[in-house]
C-alpha cells in the first residue's frame, strides 16, 4: 500500500470515528431506561445526572477505555 492509498484509507476512517467518540459524549434529551449495550437498567440518579444517556455507568466505563485502545 503506498502512501496515497493510505492516506485515502485513513480519510475514510475518521468519520466512523468521530461518530463514535460523539456517541460516547452526552446528548440532551431524555435519558434511556435500560442501557444500550447491557440491557440492564440505568438508576434514575445517573438519568437525572445525565441527560440523554444511553448506557449504565460500568458499559460506559467499559466503552471510553475500549475507545482509549483504539477499538470500536
Amino acid at each position: 500500500m503506498d502512501v496515497a492509498e493510505h492516506a485515502t484509507a485513513q480519510d475514510d476512517d475518521e468519520p466512523a470515528a468521530r461518530a463514535y467518540t460523539q456517541g460516547l459524549q452526552r446528548r440532551p434529551g431524555r435519558s434511556a431506561q435500560r442501557c444500550e449495550a447491557c440491557g440492564d437498567s440505568i438508576p434514575e440518579d445517573r438519568r437525572h445526572y445525565e441527560p440523554g444517556t444511553e448506557h449504565c455507568f460500568d458499559c460506559t466505563g467499559a466503552l471510553k477505555h475500549m475507545n482509549r485502545r483504539g477499538f470500536r
